[in-house]
């Protein structure tokens, strides 16, 4: 039988980073591969895919296949078994996860993935348009790749992104809460703007658009509120509950905002308001309670004696508020929002 490595292992393999998995493409059947090895799991057989298990270790094995017709902009309805490996690579996603190898073929790239790999370009395999259309999901898995490896998505693919943003709606919150948590924790969480012009912020975050369209003129900040929220992403390190934190400490500005008779912005209670709007956003999107209480938290005290002059007692007591696990990353909250 053929056996190739494909996909994010190969392309991490290139950017010589150590894959976090390695997926398997094969010209034999689910049936053929379950005989072959002695552990299997049936973690995906609908789809022609069988885990097997080396000691602890399981690797995703699955048959060649062409994807029958898309029903729900996330899955096909069904799969055709190929013994082409060409066919197999050519429904996938983007060319830099459309590459193979194997030690008697060596890397094979049919539509390239390598380049694009090198040039920092995020292109679909064939017609981005079918490509966006049977999976939505790709539409964010796009702009985290752009995000992860500081690429370009080619004009074609963002316009065909940028046409199939409304199609998010289908995906679950549990995909989108991933895909966008990848996202921010990225060493280019700035690429939120690149979703931001794509639409697709409107469609999974609007939270996030309405910071955008709020000015601030105020002493402290020169950016408006959505460009600070970016900024202050990029000023902490890429820890899930900061970067989270970051990303809505700000979302009660809109909402708060007033000006005074000298044309200076004030965004009192801005924090308080903040915090039931991140709760509210990540129990959408399903995240698990002991981050929405943390982020919440944060987010409730980021603002708390900015304007005062802490003591040691005060440091005390909003110590004892916040609580000892989290006050040392409200400290790291504080500097990034001065930061930016």
């Amino acid at each position: 039988y053929e056996a190739y490595v494909v996909g994010g292992c190969v392309r991490d393999t290139l950017l010589h980073r150590e894959p976090e998995d390695w997926d398997i493409t094969t010209d034999a059947s689910p049936a053929e591969v379950k005989r072959l090895f002695r552990r299997t799991v049936d973690t995906g057989i609908a789809h022609g895919t069988v885990t097997v298990m080396v000691g602890e270790k399981g690797y995703e094995v699955t048959t060649y296949r062409i994807d029958g017709d898309y029903e729900d902009a996330r899955h096909p309805k069904e799969v055709i078994y190929t013994k082409s490996l060409e066919e197999d690579l050519r429904r996938r996603d983007f060319t830099i996860n459309a590459m193979a190898y194997n030690d008697r073929a060596g890397l094979v790239d049919l539509f390239g993935g390598l380049d694009d790999l090198r040039e920092k370009k995020i292109r679909c395999v064939g017609d981005p348009v079918e490509r966006f259309g049977e999976d939505a999901l790709r539409i964010l898995r796009a702009l985290r790749f752009s995000a992860q490896l500081d690429a370009e998505i080619e004009d074609k693919t963002f316009q065909a992104l940028r046409e199939a943003a409304p199609t998010l709606k289908k995906i679950s919150a549990e995909r989108i809460f991933s895909e966008l948590t990848k996202l921010i924790r990225s060493p280019h969480p700035e690429k939120l703007l690149l979703a931001y012009e794509a639409g697709v912020t409107a469609v999974i975050l609007p939270e996030f658009d309405r910071c955008m369209k709020t000015p601030q003129h105020t002493p402290w900040h020169l950016a408006g509120v959505g460009e600070h929220t970016v900024k202050s992403m990029q000023a902490i390190r890429p820890d899930r509950i900061l970067r989270l934190t970051m990303l809505m400490h700000d979302f009660g500005k809109p909402f708060t905002r007033t000006t005074d008779a000298k044309g200076v912005d004030h965004f009192y209670g801005h924090a308080e308001v903040s915090a039931e709007l991140a709760e509210s956003v990540l129990m959408r999107m399903k995240c698990d309670h002991k981050t929405i209480r943390r982020v919440c938290n944060l987010i409730y005290f980021h603002d708390a004696g900015v304007r005062e002059k802490l003591d040691q007692r005060a440091v005390r007591k909003l110590a004892a508020k916040v609580g000892r696990e989290d006050f040392p990353l409200l400290l790291e909250v504080k500097a990034a929002d001065n930061a930016a």
